[in-house]
């Protein structure tokens, strides 16, 4: 399983939906959706600032993912940015694996 964080802010018509049905019946059905796809919900959380919705989600890999991100955005009613997370022990073994690079000028 591949974790994910959705950065999600809503539309006027998101915002609509979500003042007609409450906050936490979307997070009932955003963790219906990801369990329907293998995955489940680790975190929801509501924010003030650039983005209306902050979710960790554990999904069995970027297929998902992605397929889950797209019918969100054509949904019309947020927009959605996908970002990878990694784990500390995915780090340590992505330090171990030798990668021929030659910085810009060097």
């Amino acid at each position: 399983m591949a974790k994910y964080l959705w950065q999600v802010s809503y539309t006027h018509e998101g915002l609509k939906g979500l003042v007609k049905e409450g906050g936490s019946s979307r997070a009932k059905s955003i963790g219906k959706l990801a369990e329907s796809h293998g995955g489940k919900i680790e975190g929801f959380y509501y924010a003030f600032g650039d983005d209306d919705l902050y979710v960790i989600a554990d999904l069995p890999g970027n297929l998902e993912a992605s397929a889950i991100s797209l019918a969100i955005g054509a949904s019309g009613a947020a927009r959605v940015k996908t970002t990878v997370l990694l784990s500390p022990k995915e780090i340590d073994a992505a330090t171990k694996v030798k990668v021929a690079y030659r910085a810009p000028g060097a």
